[in-house]
């Protein structure tokens, strides 16, 4: 699946075996999905377009690369993707953010739009959308959905978790969006969540569960 990266790193799996269990309290599950977004915001960023630029260093001047264009956006889709909003933006201080609010509908599995708010330009932006959970893939497609009709074009999908049925419902709907996720897990059981999964984050996050 060339459209899907997984981040096996050590930290980074070392870090999610924590947040998978049950045990894990809300503190440091908080903690964890911080540090763990920051090392995947490393991978999602991996081919950002650079340019040179001429600086002095104490020692002589010298021709250094820096980002070129515009600032990034980083999308959250409320409320779960706040978790990884927060260390993702530790590294990317100086970046526009928007969010899209979206919520399942338990009986049908659905998204149903609350919210929407985004920075101007999107179409001249890199654009990271950020989601703990992809599992039905609804919601995801849904909120890209809307940042295409904003006018964004390049856009990357950054979760922490995703299941094979979110993958493919998002590769049929956006299959010119990469995903980059720290697990591929087996299944969603009937409700819609994924197995074996780590519960609801946004539950688990906010200390809701």
């Amino acid at each position: 699946m060339d459209h899907l990266t997984i981040v096996d790193h050590p930290l980074i799996q070392h870090k999610l075996t924590l947040m998978r269990e049950a045990a894990t309290s809300t503190a440091s599950f908080r903690r964890l999905l911080r540090e763990i977004s920051l090392l995947l915001a490393y991978e999602v960023t991996r081919d950002l377009p650079v340019t040179m630029k001429s600086i002095e260093t104490p020692l002589e001047e010298m021709e250094s690369p820096v980002l070129r264009g515009k600032k990034l956006a980083l999308i959250s889709i409320l409320r779960a993707g706040n978790g990884l909003l927060d260390g993702v933006m530790e590294l990317i201080p100086s970046a526009r953010v928007g969010f899209v609010g979206l919520y399942r509908d338990e009986e049908t599995l659905k998204p149903v739009q609350y919210y929407f708010k985004v920075p101007k330009d999107l179409g001249s932006r890199t654009v990271i959308v950020v989601d703990p959970m992809l599992a039905t893939g609804n919601s995801s497609a849904a909120a890209i959905d809307l940042l295409k009709e904003a006018g964004a074009d390049d856009i990357r999908f950054l979760c922490l978790l995703a299941a094979p049925e979110g993958v493919a419902r998002m590769k049929d709907a956006h299959p010119d969006v990469p995903i980059i996720t720290a697990a591929l897990d087996r299944q969603l059981n009937e409700k819609g969540y994924i197995l074996p999964g780590l519960g609801d984050a946004g539950d688990r996050m906010f200390g809701t569960k």
